[in-house]
């Protein structure tokens, strides 16, 4: 029979153990529910559905701006690209 300091020695460190083994178990889940999102998160973000929806979006707002510029008219004629300075290349 142990008593004494050894006895809370011993009660210490299989109580330590027990913690240990909780905490290593939270952390595995943790890493596990990690990569695990990371990976749904990836798959999802590289399909198709999401790609359409992301166009259908981009579509829909540049659909409602065109008619506002449409709606300015196109210029009949245009005017120089840059000014050529006289002495260009003498």
């Amino acid at each position: 029979m142990v008593t004494g300091i050894s006895a809370f020695k011993n009660a210490s460190f299989i109580m330590f153990q027990k913690i240990a083994n909780v905490l290593s178990i939270v952390s595995f889940l943790m890493v596990t529910s990690v990569i695990g999102g990371g990976y749904m998160g990836y798959k999802y973000v590289t399909s198709e559905q999401f790609k359409t929806k992301m166009m259908n979006q981009v579509m829909g707002n540049v659909q409602g701006l065109m008619p506002k510029v449409l709606d300015k008219g196109l210029p009949k004629m245009t005017g120089e690209s840059m000014p050529i300075p006289k002495n260009f290349g003498i």
